[in-house]
């Protein structure tokens, strides 16, 4: 009798634990690249657990996802797109592969300029650029984008995730307004980048990229001689590099035009501390 006693007695308490196992588990999400885990983070917090597609020092414009990846995508409740060029190659045979995946465009409600502005893409001119990371205004609206779909998903987290926002945004605010301190007298100052990922940023702050990259090409030889005597004649003497591409032809620019070859990983994860540190660095770099 008293063995009966005490299985009832622990019953409820083992059932409860369980239940309290089961609903703290965090809500798996999928993303594109290493930027919007850092953002997913800092909304989710340990609500969320994040899987990126694209890893490190990968090129999202040809990466092709690992059997592993995949595996690790069935079990996505969410995947929270961006625009990149994996998803328009991808993201229909990933939702084809796990049909309970929920996408959401993170990137809904945010004007792009169009990539011919910025001297062409790897696919092709008039596409819209998708780099919208890089600009902390335009990721305010990420932001509040990425937390609505989170509070979709998981609502009985809704209060933490838009406490979690709110902090961030206050964060975004003060490192939008400290690169503008950085660039309040370059004003219209250019720069010169391999491939043209650094729009919005320059945007952001009054300043111009000059891609190296013609319609999403390396250059041939009169265009990029051509690009050196502009350089030379506007005095520009700073040339962006991203890991993700061959260096050589920046090199050689920076060469020509007697400018500082400046590392911009426009994929870095540490969101913030890469655009502080990239921006210092531009900063030092220009005359």
């Amino acid at each position: 009798m008293r063995t009966r006693i005490r299985y009832a007695a622990v019953l409820p308490l083992v059932l409860g634990l369980a239940a309290g196992c089961l609903a703290a588990e965090p809500l798996a999400v999928a993303v594109s690249i290493l930027p919007q885990k850092y953002f997913v983070e800092r909304i989710g917090g340990d609500a969320v657990r994040v899987t990126v597609m694209v890893p490190p020092g990968a090129d999202p414009h040809s990466y092709e996802p690992k059997p592993r990846q995949m595996t690790e995508l069935a079990a996505s409740a969410l995947y929270l797109a961006i625009g990149v060029d994996f998803e328009r190659a991808w993201l229909k045979r990933l939702r084809s592969a796990s049909p309970r995946l929920m996408v959401v465009r993170t990137d809904e409600g945010i004007p792009k300029r169009p990539m011919a502005a910025a001297g062409g893409h790897r696919h092709g001119a008039g596409e819209p650029d998708p780099h919208i990371w890089l600009s902390p205004p335009l990721v305010k609206t990420l932001s509040g984008n990425i937390l609505q779909a989170l509070a979709a998903a998981d609502p009985g987290n809704r209060a933490a995730y838009e406490e979690r926002c709110a902090r961030f945004l206050q964060q975004v605010e003060a490192l939008d307004a400290e690169l503008k301190t950085v660039f309040a007298d370059r004003r219209g100052t250019r720069f010169i980048v391999l491939h043209p990922a650094w729009g919005y940023f320059a945007d952001a702050y009054g300043l111009e990229q000059i891609p190296i990259e013609v319609e999403g090409k390396d250059p041939k030889p009169a265009q990029l001689q051509n690009l050196i005597q502009r350089a030379r004649s506007r005095g520009i003497t700073a040339v962006f590099v991203q890991p993700q591409f061959s260096t050589k032809t920046a090199e050689l620019v920076a060469r020509e035009i007697g400018g500082q070859v400046i590392a911009a990983d426009d994929l870095a994860e540490n969101w913030p501390e890469n655009l502080r540190a990239t921006s210092q660095r531009l900063r030092s770099a220009l005359k």
